[in-house]
């Protein structure tokens, strides 16, 4: 069987172990835009200059994409949603010239490296190395 049908067992348990940093961070996010937590709404809507009543929206905008990735049918489509959203993350910092921007960054990074390990079919799409001739 080729290596990229059948992933050892701990490649696969890493990437599920890295799918889910940037999973937690993304709902603890959302939960503090929907519970409006004073010190986050001050940043978001302050700092970042965001609309209040734009928080609920973007928090369901943050949900909707978790969920996606956390699926593992439409985990790429989450990834692609992600990664769109983490870019929207990192160029308000970068706006505002904050150099928080590495959080998101690092978040992106961690979507697509848990996914690549947990997900045989992008693996195949995008071998890291070519498999040795004559397999």
């Amino acid at each position: 069987m080729d290596a990229v049908a059948l992933p050892k067992r701990w490649v696969l348990w890493v990437g599920r172990i890295l799918s889910t940093v940037p999973i937690l961070m993304l709902l603890l996010s959302a939960f503090m835009k929907l519970t409006r937590q004073p010190q986050y709404v001050e940043q978001v809507v302050g700092k970042f200059g965001y609309a209040e009543s734009a928080l609920a929206g973007i928090a369901m905008l943050e949900i909707a994409c978790v969920v996606l990735y956390a699926v593992p049918n439409t985990a790429v489509l989450g990834a692609v949603l992600l990664t769109g959203y983490l870019g929207g993350a990192i160029s308000t910092h970068v706006r505002v010239a904050d150099n928080g921007f590495l959080v998101p960054l690092i978040l992106g990074v961690l979507v697509w490296t848990g996914l690549y390990l947990r997900e045989e079919r992008l693996r195949a799409l995008l071998p890291l190395r070519k498999p040795a001739a004559g397999r």
